[in-house]
């Protein structure tokens, strides 16, 4: 299966706009270089894709395979091989947090949904830790992970970003990117696009809850917590129990996320608010667990897992995202059962009314492929066509 894609970056570009806008000069120098690396990042796919078809090698069910390399602060992918399948952990905190997290995220897709890696076929799950210098992002490139190291280069009063290892949501988050890739392929625009960004935002905080065994109202329902310093006025990227209060910093700015349909975003940046408008579906969700209960990754992410894995396509919106997990829920559970009510609740919440008898993508004409978040970020500054 050959699919096309953007890069998916976990740093939305109108986050790094206002650190370019609003940060110090060497807080700007850092957010351009940033999103200058797109670029670079773009020039280099084809190599790449020659070298993750070499690696991806496929596993038996049930046995995860991982490897971490190491960029060393250049910008050749995959790097340097350092640990492997089975090895003992490495003096190195980023190697050991990409290690970990890759297997816990197997684990909650393999354990709970039965899903064999990624593609469902036992993916080796690659990964590359310190990618260029002083890099502010984590992505999913299409065939592996990739990971900056943060504000290092910085003073430490004026550091803004941790490691990009630190957080298992963004890990989560990042290679959910590529499980929506092999499955409904979600257009990168718009509301597919938003709903891309949240069902990568749903496994990535399912991921965190798995591993610390938290129940849906004992988890923290961030993505990012961790990942912004202490200098930051702000908890995380994203809040999806609380959409738009993540953060209000004078330099990241506030957090723009609305929290239902009254506050929709209408732009042209960021390929139509990919990552603004996920706040929407995000609390959706959130509520649809709270109100089951339990642990979030049994009941709620189940009928999201299966709604995204048999029912959207790549122009489902949030209408009918609506539709499919609240048709999901009664497949699973029966018809008017409390999960069922709990899906049209968490709906409801976010100012969406299920159809019933609905849930059928409206076909839409089909968007060119999306330039990318940094590349989106650098047309706004005039450093790209």
């Amino acid at each position: 299966m050959s699919h096309r894609h953007s890069i998916f970056c976990i740093i939305p570009p109108h986050m790094l706009k206002e650190i370019a806008q609003r940060g110090s000069p060497v807080q700007r120098s850092l957010a351009l270089r940033t999103i200058a690396t797109s670029g670079q990042i773009r020039s280099q796919r084809t190599a790449w894709q020659a070298g993750i078809a070499v690696m991806a090698a496929t596993a038996s069910a049930g046995n995860k395979q991982r490897a971490i390399y190491d960029a060393r602060q250049g910008s050749q992918l995959p790097g340097t091989l350092v640990r492997s399948e089975g090895d003992a952990p490495a003096t190195d905190i980023a190697v050991n947090e990409a290690y970990d997290g890759a297997g816990v995220t197997f684990d909650l897709y393999y354990g709970v949904y039965g899903r064999n890696s990624i593609d469902n076929n036992g993916l080796k799950l690659n990964s590359t830790v310190h990618y260029q210098k002083s890099y502010d992002n984590a992505f999913w490139d299409g065939g592996q992970m990739v990971y900056g190291d943060g504000d290092e280069d910085l003073p430490p009063a004026q550091r803004l970003f941790n490691r990009f290892t630190i957080s298992i949501d963004v890990i989560g988050h990042e290679l959910t990117h590529g499980v929506t890739q092999y499955e409904a392929n979600l257009n990168y625009s718009n509301q597919p696009g938003a709903l891309n960004e949240s069902f990568s935002d749903v496994f990535g905080s399912l991921v965190k809850q798995y591993q610390l065994q938290q129940t849906a109202d004992q988890a923290d329902w961030l993505i990012g917590q961790g990942l912004l310093t202490a200098n930051v006025n702000g908890v995380g990227l994203r809040s999806m129990k609380a959409p738009g209060t993540a953060y209000n910093d004078p330099v990241l700015g506030r957090d723009p996320q609305p929290d239902s349909m009254s506050g929709y975003v209408t732009t042209t940046e960021d390929n139509g608010g990919v990552h603004i408008n996920s706040g929407i579906p995000n609390r959706a969700f959130y509520t649809t667990a709270v109100e089951i209960g339990g642990f979030a990754w049994q009941k709620a992410g189940l009928i999201w897992y299966k709604t995204l894995s048999e029912k959207l396509n790549t122009n489902s919106n949030f209408q009918n995202a609506a539709d499919l997990t609240f048709q999901t829920a009664g497949e699973i559970y029966g018809v008017g059962s409390l999960e069922q009510n709990a899906v049209a609740k968490g709906w409801q919440a976010v100012g969406i009314t299920v159809n019933a008898s609905g849930g059928i993508p409206t076909p839409q004409p089909q968007p060119q492929p999306g330039p990318g978040c940094l590349t989106a970020v650098l047309r706004i500054f005039g450093l790209a066509r």
